[in-house]
């Protein structure tokens, strides 16, 4: 076990200690790092000047009268360095503090935990590859299969049927004989449970054919596969597995799952390691390992594109006007890019692919999502690596191609195989109604012939105890109101379902939801993921503030189990019975609400 240590992040001689002022101060280390010193009399608080929620920036407020909060440029979250505490979103993060030491001459230093590198436990030196030794082939999305010696690994296959309900569908068309290699592989990686990564219509094919094959998890609070029992996939043999532990496949090849510091509770990267050459996926991680990644691995791929949540596609009124969406939008995707050409400069992998972004709102109903949510471009990305890092390989993949490792650190020109002249890229054909109408089914679903349903899904979801009001409305697919759809409000106050807004001073969301998938989420107790990133709603709120505690329950925190629907029912039978059994003569007597 190696101990872990303090490590010093920024000193400050006297003068400059001296010269910070009262409030809020900003500073840089000599090699760049940003800092937010915080001085108010004697005391001195800091941290680093990075957003935790997606890495932003922190600049002065201009809305702080108290010279105590920063602002993100870049979701505009705001961080009081007087306490550390986010106060929007509210009841959101706490920022990891720094420890401040003053010298005997009035100097600073910064320090701040420098935990053990779990890969550096029992660390192999690289062996001399052959040619063919460890090969990397992208199939689709976040997909690639790994070949390492005599093995094949498989990382997050999607390769039939869409994402987030009926939002995301594929960009690429996986190579033939896809499906084929998934049901040979050794072992499968899934990062997490985001159904763009845990395809449940691919397991089901997979599952037809290999059971019982080896698929590998991180142990999040949220389980990969909580669904799964529901799912109607039969897979038998998956693993969760502990973080930062190497799990050995054979006698070279092994591999170390990695939590994300923003979203532990679901996100995971890898670093996969043969002969001493090591590759890392940083998947869709925030900030994998809480930012802790290995340098100069062989071989770096991460997510690039950008446009995988509904903000601010989905949001309406307010400045939400079209010009100010697309200026943000362009704004955010310049970010993006520029933090993954940062990222990958300070770790200078040998290698690096952008992927984890191939995915297109190909549905008729989506054109306008389609149209304004524009994602970055990974020959952009990789033609921004090489002008700050000439060394570097970069590679965009094209389904089918290969990477053969052992040529590419030789420089050959031909370590990239590309796909067979006339092989189809892009996808053009979805089979939207398949899928579609299976979600549609639950509008029909008996429990929706009661009203009551709604009272008996939020009792069940266990959201209460914040001064949030939610209206939520059932539209059609162009999110025009259903006629005879539900139309309510919910006070997460207290949990009541008032008829009218309270008097008293409340937050407030309008959320209109396709009424397809609404009702198959709250049917089967999935988390409202499909609604958000898979842009089946549409939002306006009142302040114009990011809800932390809600969002973060309906989309990772609902109860495991689902709603126990069979009950709710047996209810209103019960009630039917009774009725019927007091006056034989109420022939017409029908099914009324049990509260």
């Amino acid at each position: 076990m190696m101990a872990q240590v303090c490590r010093t992040a920024l000193t400050l001689d006297a003068s400059n200690a001296r010269n910070l002022k009262e409030g809020i101060n900003f500073t840089k280390s000599p090699d760049g790092q940003c800092f937010i010193i915080y001085k108010h009399q004697d005391t001195i608080k800091a941290c680093r000047n990075q957003c935790k929620h997606q890495g932003g920036h922190f600049i002065k407020d201009i809305e702080d009268m108290d010279g105590r909060t920063v602002r993100c440029t870049k979701h505009y979250w705001k961080l009081n360095v007087a306490n550390m505490q986010y106060v929007n979103p509210p009841d959101s993060f706490l920022q990891d503090e720094l420890e401040v030491v003053q010298s005997v001459d009035g100097g600073l230093k910064l320090l701040e935990l420098d935990p053990p590198d779990p890969w550096d436990t029992d660390p192999r030196p690289a062996q001399e590859l052959q040619p063919g030794e460890i090969t990397l082939t992208y199939i689709t999305h976040a997909c690639m299969e790994l070949k390492a010696g005599g093995k094949s690994m498989v990382f997050d296959p999607w390769l039939t049927g869409p994402a987030f309900a009926r939002g995301w569908w594929l960009l690429h068309e996986p190579p033939k004989g896809a499906m084929e290699q998934l049901c040979q592989a050794d072992l499968i990686y899934i990062s997490h449970m985001h159904s763009d990564h845990l395809s449940f219509p691919t397991l089901q094919l997979l599952s037809e054919k290999r059971p019982d094959i080896p698929i590998y998890v991180g142990d999040t609070s949220r389980p990969v596969f909580w669904y799964l029992n529901r799912s109607g996939v039969n897979l038998t043999n998956i693993n969760v597995v502990p973080f930062g532990i190497w799990q050995n496949v054979d006698e070279h090849l092994r591999f170390m799952i990695l939590m994300d510091g923003v979203h532990p509770e679901m996100d995971t990267c890898l670093i996969v390691e043969y002969k001493g050459h090591m590759i890392l996926n940083t998947v869709d991680c925030t900030r994998p390992n809480n930012g802790h990644l290995p340098r100069n691995v062989d071989v770096m791929m991460s997510d690039f594109a950008g446009g995988a949540s509904g903000f601010p596609m989905t949001f309406q009124k307010g400045k939400y006007t079209e010009t100010w969406k697309a200026d943000y939008i362009k704004a955010e995707r310049r970010k993006l890019l520029n933090y993954k050409a940062q990222l990958v400069d300070s770790l200078q992998p040998k290698v690096y692919c952008p992927f984890a972004g191939y995915f297109i709102e190909a549905h008729p109903a989506d054109r306008y999502i389609k149209d304004i949510n524009i994602k970055n471009s990974p020959a952009e990305l990789n033609a921004l690596i090489k002008d700050r890092c000439p060394d570097i390989i970069t590679w965009t993949p094209l389904p089918g191609s290969t990477l053969d490792l052992a040529k590419a650190l030789m420089h050959h020109k031909d370590a990239i195989t590309e796909p067979p002249s006339g092989t189809q890229v892009f996808k053009d054909s979805w089979h939207f109604d398949v899928y579609v109408d299976k979600l549609n089914t639950a509008i029909s679903s008996e429990i929706f012939e009661h009203k009551s349903w709604i009272q008996a899904y939020y009792n069940w979801a266990g959201f209460q105890d914040y001064n949030l009001v939610i209206r939520m409305i059932e539209t059609d697919d162009d999110f025009q109101p259903l006629d005879g759809g539900y139309d309510y409000l919910v006070d997460f106050l207290d949990l009541s379902f008032p008829s009218v807004r309270p008097q008293r001073d409340h937050a407030y969301l309008e959320i209109q939801n396709r009424v397809g998938v609404i009702r198959h989420v709250v049917l089967n107790g999935l988390l409202w993921d499909d609604l958000y990133i898979g842009f089946n709603n549409r939002i306006s709120r009142d302040p114009d503030i990011y809800h932390h505690r809600f969002w973060k329950h309906f989309q990772s925190e609902l109860p495991l189990s689902a709603p126990d629907w069979d009950s709710f029912l047996r209810s209103f039978s019960t009630i039917f019975t009774c009725v019927i059994g007091k006056s034989q003569s109420k022939s017409t007597c029908k099914r009324g609400d049990a509260y």
